[in-house]
């Protein structure tokens, strides 16, 4: 039997972060201004800027009878007839967590890839931290770095990861919060129950949601024809099929299922979701990923 795939070793982080800011590249500054511009319109999710109870100056706006008098700026209305308030920026400090799925299945590599789903998840991961701390988001990497706003932000987490891999299957959510999101980039191969708890119950915390479900072109088409060997990189488990097309619609029926399945919960939620394979460019996923960041709507199931 001519293997098809194969297990590789796991991504150095460095050479990831390399690769990610290649691709972070590819998404030009005036496509990050343009965004950040947007949100601040329409108060989005990103650094809104509103009348509040922050530190900074907004702007000045005439005095309006029934408002506190003790807001008046004095020395503004000394200049002209008009009776000033000075406003203070009300600013959302915004928190962006990033996970890339650790498990074992996520090293699997076929002949059709370019990458494993790990190299993948990772580089995907490293350059939205490369983006979005560009834009001076506060940017988290669950039980391995907190969140920081700074420009090195994917270097940061590079090399935390350099020396701790999580090996949860999902990410802790002890740090999680209300009103951040999450970015998770995983192939979703775990018990499908599970993933939906999990989606549940960040999502119903009041965090938003991004998930990106990552899959080898031989996961999606099923290419095994013939006596093949299945080995299960999780559990080490083994299964022969003597003739493996029989059980391909079978199985291709089953995993388009939870694609769909995924995808709806996820709409259900808030949340986006994106499926994406790796024999496809990653600028490809960064953009949809940076859209649906953006607040952007979807259409059902996206793929990338």
């Amino acid at each position: 039997m001519m293997p098809i795939g194969s297990t590789v070793d796991l991504t150095n982080s460095s050479d990831a972060l390399v690769r990610a800011r290649q691709r972070a590249v590819l998404l030009p500054d005036l496509l990050v201004e343009a965004r950040r511009i947007v949100s601040t319109v329409i108060a989005g999710w990103h650094g809104r800027r509103r009348r509040g109870i922050g530190e900074n100056f907004w702007q000045f706006r005439p005095f309006v009878d029934g408002e506190q008098v003790s807001r008046i700026d004095w020395r503004r209305s000394a200049r002209d007839d008009h009776v000033y308030l000075r406003d203070r920026e009300w600013e959302a400090a915004h928190t962006v967590w990033l996970w890339a799925d650790p498990s074992p299945s996520m090293r699997y590599q076929s002949g059709a890839a370019q990458v494993s789903k790990e190299s993948r998840a990772l580089v995907l991961v490293l350059a939205l931290a490369e983006l979005l701390s560009r834009s001076g988001e506060r940017i988290g990497y669950p039980g391995v770095v907190e969140p920081v706003s700074a420009r090195n932000a994917a270097e940061r987490v590079a090399a935390a990861l350099l020396n701790e891999r999580p090996d949860t299957r999902f990410p802790p959510d002890d740090r999680l919060r209300r009103f951040s999101e999450i970015v998770m980039v995983s192939d979703c191969l775990d018990p499908l129950d599970d993933i939906l708890a999990y989606v549940d119950k960040v999502g119903r915390r009041g965090i938003r949601g991004h998930l990106v479900m990552v899959a080898d072109p031989a996961e999606e088409t099923f290419p095994y024809a013939g006596r093949t060997e299945f080995r299960d990189p999780e559990g080490g488990g083994r299964l022969t099929a003597g003739r493996a097309e029989t059980l391909k619609q079978e199985y291709t029926e089953l995993y388009t299922a939870r694609r769909e399945i995924l995808s709806e919960h996820c709409r259900r939620l808030g949340w986006s979701f994106i499926f994406h394979r790796t024999d496809r460019l990653a600028s490809e996923a960064l953009v949809a990923l940076h859209t649906r960041l953006s607040g952007v709507p979807q259409s059902a199931g996206q793929r990338s």
